[in-house]
């Protein structure tokens, strides 16, 4: 089971975070966001994918930002379309040379979805996410009903988001027991181990990793 850890923001908590050796570490590109990241990322473990977190962005700001701060994913979190995933990808390899930069969409989800949203994005992105649906594209605290991911009827590996924290360490271990999370490749975290936005808890991180993650 991957690790990824979002909405990092500060230099030293971000070298801190690091030292834990989560597999992703997610980065905010979005100005409305208490999160939004507009600093310098030091060197880093290549065992660490850097995700840039773009909501509804142009093409040209996300190959940007990729080139910029060398990311090894991108994860598209507004109404970006098929096309648009398809047209980034495409960029990013022929254009651009980055051909190994990973594709994650993200899909919101409370108590139902219409799994058939998914089929257009079969073949132009790599990963799925699944988060809470909120009041913002992520970063509510809130968990969804996990159980909704019985219908799901893909055979691509995704993200479990959306207000995980230490209080769901048994909730998780019994869902990876399931059918249902076959399929679950990482569990994504962020505002459950803040100390403020953008500010993360190391110790319960820590904790959290060694309950969890094997």
């Amino acid at each position: 089971m991957k690790l990824k850890i979002c909405g990092m923001k500060y230099k030293d908590n971000l070298e801190a975070v690091a030292n834990l050796q989560p597999d992703y570490l997610g980065f905010i590109f979005y100005e409305k966001s208490k999160r939004n990241f507009d600093s310098f990322i030091p060197k880093l473990s290549k065992s660490i994918k850097k995700t840039g977190v773009f909501v509804n962005e142009s093409l040209d700001v996300v190959i940007e930002k990729v080139k910029e701060f060398d990311l090894q994913a991108v994860q598209l979190h507004g109404e970006e379309s098929p096309e648009y995933c398809s047209k980034l990808k495409e960029n990013c390899q022929t254009e651009h040379g980055l051909s190994d930069i990973e594709i994650i969409k993200v899909f919101s989800i409370k108590d139902e979805f219409n799994f058939k949203d998914l089929a257009p994005y079969e073949t132009v992105c790599d990963y799925f996410l699944f988060d809470t649906k909120g009041k913002l594209p992520g970063g509510n605290g809130y968990t969804f009903n996990w159980d909704v991911l019985k219908n799901y009827p893909s055979t691509k590996p995704y993200f479990l988001s959306g207000g995980i924290g230490l209080n769901e360490v048994e909730n998780i271990l019994s869902f990876l027991q399931s059918q249902e999370s076959k399929l679950c490749y990482a569990i994504d975290v962020n505002s459950k181990f803040e100390i403020e936005p953008g500010l993360k808890n190391i110790e319960d991180l820590k904790l959290f990793k060694d309950k969890l993650i094997v």
